[in-house]
């Protein structure tokens, strides 16, 4: 989860790593550091907390580097956050320098058989095994030495080093976690995510589980531990350079929310065929034969992006009647599954980083499963591994609580359910009818954003309470997990998310006049049953703010608040009340003064277990 850097070339090396560790802050912010060479000597600078902190030491200190520098931006995993905990980390005599993102499973007992050989550590964490492991294998050649160190690591990690006698060369390892090189004019980047060096190179090589890439500003080389030498593929990537600024909003998060209309028309964009009612993707090569005989869909993802994979479940067996089991990649990866054929996996992540889902992927493609990869980053892990893939074309997020990229997750599962759909029993003229509700979504989100000054009003009113059940039912279930699970990243408020008809079964005993409830009341199916859920909670003293169609005029008799979203199907309603639940969360947040774009303790891509 954390992020690292390289820069090698004949540019100013701090400037062009510290403008890259704030382009990867979003994959943690606890401590930073950088380190290079001056003098024919490794010279470093870390510090606790943001990016910010870590410049102006550098400024004040005059560090000076030649032409060569790595740095990371941390997300504590082994020792708490703290400047010794911060990366780089050294041998023992400081000739070399590493920064690493992952977890080093079995760094208790290499730590131990270090220490037996009287290596002193100075921090608790798992990164300084590898540096005093590789120093103490160091003969002369620095390739060698880690060749030799990597088979006694365990674990997900990506490396970045330097060391004094090759001034020239950044040593990049790849182990199961994201590395890829940039190549420009005289210069070269190592970087956990192509954004980082986007503004200076399109031109990169993505490293693979067990290779070593000795980069030179010149030149790359690239080892797999087991083939030697070999070959690398040099891509352009598309899309890289995007407005990054906030432009007029106050937060990331808040410019995010309001590009929704645009994200979710680029979603969609040449993605249907309104004559015939139906969907197509540029980027699925299934053949007819392939998707007629998916007998059952297994949709796996984490967080966010498994809310999305939820709410989508309800809509495939609905509409196009095939069985969706949903599951948290990091449980179904220690299930020991039964997969039966005739099983289509989706695979959904918004990084394509995201750990648990790539080993779930890997588990599935041992065992045959075909993988439909829902990602919105080019040339991510998931996408390169997947044996297709559909990007959501979101643009860069840089909020960690998702927000545009979950409403493009469920606009491309729609269109998907869409496909399978129409390819059996769905009719011409209900596939009109679901994709011209599709068609206006971008409009009816832009009408919920239009209400943002009164979501706000209602924001302030309940900001101060610390308890918050979502309830909902049918597609709104899942829509009201993702809608807690909002205000719990970003305000810090304890929200649970529930199936209205459950809280008779023992939560309502937590319900009174200081634990408000959420209802998200878009699902018409099963509007009145929702209603009676609410007089429950009612006449035990909860207050109640309802997202409703606005069609639902019986509702302000009965709740506290309300917030009106335009009408539409109920497989899309989750679209609508999830925008007015982002809203409220950020509102809420911002009303409490807590940290919003960069929330305390979470990151944006989880690329650790």
């Amino acid at each position: 989860m954390c992020g690292i850097i390289g820069y090698i070339g004949p540019k100013n090396p701090i400037e062009i790593v510290l403008d890259g560790l704030k382009r990867l802050e979003y994959r943690g912010y606890d401590s930073a550091g950088l380190a290079g060479i001056h003098d024919g000597k490794i010279v470093f600078c870390k510090e606790l907390g943001k990016i910010a902190i870590l410049e102006t030491e550098v400024k004040e200190m005059g560090l000076a580097l030649e032409h060569i520098a790595i740095g990371q931006t941390r997300w504590a995993t082994h020792g708490k956050p703290s400047k010794v905990n911060a990366h780089p980390h050294f041998n023992a005599d400081h000739s070399l320098a590493l920064v690493h993102n992952g977890i080093i499973e079995n760094h208790e007992p290499l730590r131990r058989m270090l220490k037996e050989e009287g290596v002193k550590f100075v921090s608790e964490t798992d990164t300084e095994v590898v540096a005093h492991l590789i120093g103490k294998f160091y003969q002369g050649n620095i390739v060698d030495a880690v060749k030799q160190v990597i088979p006694m690591l365990k674990g997900t990690f990506s490396i970045a080093l330097i060391h004094q006698d090759f001034p020239d060369q950044i040593l990049a390892i790849a182990h199961d976690s994201p590395l890829v090189v940039g190549i420009g004019a005289g210069e070269a980047f190592v970087a956990s995510d192509p954004h980082a060096f986007s503004a200076h190179t399109r031109e990169v090589a993505f490293l693979l589980s067990g290779e070593i890439a000795v980069v030179k500003a010149d030149k790359l080389e690239v080892f797999d531990i087991s083939k030697g030498e070999i070959e690398k593929k040099i891509e352009k990537m598309q899309g890289l350079v995007e407005d990054s600024s906030k432009g007029h909003f106050e937060h990331y998060t808040l410019k995010e929310i309001f590009e929704q209309p645009q994200t979710i028309r680029s979603a969609l964009l040449g993605r249907f065929i309104q004559d015939y009612g139906t969907a197509l993707f540029e980027g699925i090569n299934f053949d007819v034969n392939e998707l007629l005989s998916v007998e059952r869909i297994l949709i796996l993802a984490c967080g966010t992006s498994w809310h999305a994979g939820y709410l989508a479940s309800y809509m495939l067996e609905d509409r196009a009647r095939i069985p969706v089991q949903v599951e948290i990649s990091s449980e179904f990866r220690y299930k020991n599954p039964v997969v039966p054929p005739g099983t289509l996996a989706i695979a959904i992540s918004q990084s394509g980083e995201t750990a648990d889902t790539l080993a779930a992927v890997r588990e599935l493609k041992a065992k045959g499963v075909k993988i439909l990869a829902i990602c919105n980053v080019e040339g991510s892990n998931l996408a390169r591994e997947a044996d297709v893939c559909i990007f959501l074309r979101a643009g860069q997020e840089i909020g960690v609580c998702s927000t545009k990229a979950f409403t493009s997750q469920v606009v491309v599962l729609a269109l998907f359910t869409l496909l399978m759909a129409r390819m059996r029993h769905m009719d011409k003229k209900e596939g009109q009818t679901f994709l011209d509700a599709l068609l206006k979504l971008p409009d009816q989100v832009q009408q919920v954003l239009n209400q943002s000054e009164h979501i706000q009003k209602i924001a302030k009113k309940y900001a101060h309470y610390e308890n918050f059940f979502y309830v909902g039912r049918s597609y709104m279930y899942p829509a009201s997990l993702e809608g807690a699970l909002k205000l719990k990243e970003i305000s810090y408020i304890n929200a649970n998310g529930y199936p209205a008809g459950e809280m008779k079964h023992g939560p309502i005993a937590l319900i009174n006049e200081n634990c408000p409830t959420v209802a998200l009341c878009g699902n018409k199916v099963t509007y009145e049953k929702l209603l009676s859920n609410l007089m429950e909670i009612k006449a035990r003293n909860g207050k109640i703010l309802a997202i409703a169609e606005d069609c639902e005029k019986d509702l302000e008799h009965v709740v506290d608040d309300l917030i009106h979203i335009p009408q539409t199907i109920d497989e899309l309603s989750g679209v609508l009340t999830s925008v007015a639940c982002q809203l409220l969360a950020y509102y809420i947040a911002k009303e409490r003064g807590a940290e919003i774009d960069q929330p305390r303790n979470l990151a944006k891509s989880v690329t650790v277990e």
